[in-house]
């Protein structure tokens, strides 16, 4: 099938690197592109879905997520522009943040059931009922589209959750003491941390995750790819990077065993920050591990 990219440049769901600094991974889309990502693909380009101003000043913790009503916007109409793309071709969303999931899997849920592969160091499931530090939604994407969210971003037009937690699994975990890795192990059917998948076989774990998601009356699968799933050796241009990551042909034998299957309608990738990469070599690993696991479909 053809394969169609998007931008969707937020950064709205993270926290300032510094005081005054908003963060750089809005510019993702615009380094790819820069190394070829299209032309690589043969991909049709579908322009760009535009966020909000990034703007925090009145928020205080306790307040929920921070940039909530531009949040809600962009989410409503990332999931507009997808529910009408992933129609007709494969999509390619090139974030900005992980809370680019939510607007997807929502335009996504508007179409029928669809499954979610989550592919991240991190769980990304803070929320109000384990955490008192909510606010950015960068690192709750994976609460909010399962419905753990404040409503005006994960209850859109009452479709909320925007994925049932028995069609999520969740690959390369590999935060150092995540608080929140028994919950999403309880939570969803799988939940792979970089050790498990290695030890079973990455190929193997991937075919173990369509299995497990693809089931009855799901309608299709969406992956989303963190950037920070790779190891700070080769990916260190993201907010948050920590030790144990896979490396590129890991990444690639897993995302390409995901995306080449028949139901699988696209992928998101988000967090590589161009800010914190200065000479560009992060950008040229990002680019290449996108371009072979998408090739296998054109």
């Amino acid at each position: 099938m053809p394969i169609t990219v998007l931008d969707a440049p937020s950064n709205l769901g993270l926290r300032m690197p510094a005081p005054g600094v908003v963060p750089g991974c809005y510019k993702l889309p615009w380094a790819l592109r820069d190394r070829g990502l299209l032309r690589r693909l043969a991909a049709t380009d579908a322009g760009a879905v535009v966020p909000g101003r990034y703007d925090v000043s009145g928020w205080t913790p306790g307040d929920g997520v921070f940039n909530a009503a531009a949040l809600a916007d962009l989410t409503a109409r990332l999931a507009d522009r997808v529910e009408d793309l992933t129609a007709r071709d494969t999509l390619l969303v090139l974030g900005g943040d992980c809370g680019n999931a939510v607007g997807v899997m929502l335009g996504l849920r508007r179409r029928g059931r669809y499954g979610l592969v989550y592919v991240d160091a991190h769980t990304d499931h803070r929320h109000a009922g384990n955490s008192a530090d909510v606010g950015a939604l960068g690192g709750e994407a994976l609460a909010a589209v399962t419905g753990r969210a404040q409503p005006e971003i994960a209850d859109i037009r009452g479709l909320g959750p925007y994925v049932r937690a028995d069609d999520v699994a969740v690959l390369g975990l590999h935060e150092p003491d995540d608080p929140d890795l028994p919950e999403v192990k309880a939570a969803y059917p799988l939940a792979l941390t970089v050790a498990e998948l290695r030890e079973r076989g990455v190929r193997a774990s991937a075919e173990a995750t369509l299995a497990a998601v693809l089931r009855d009356g799901v309608d299709g699968l969406w992956v989303h790819l963190d950037a920070d799933v790779l190891d700070t050796s080769v990916m260190p241009a993201v907010d948050s990077p920590e030790p144990g990551g896979l490396l590129p042909d890991e990444l690639i034998d897993l995302l390409s065993t995901l995306v080449s299957h028949p139901r699988t309608v696209g992928m998101d990738v988000a967090i590589y920050d161009p800010d914190l990469d200065p000479g560009g070599t992060a950008a040229d690993v990002l680019t290449d591990v996108v371009v072979t696991a998408l090739s296998p479909r054109r």
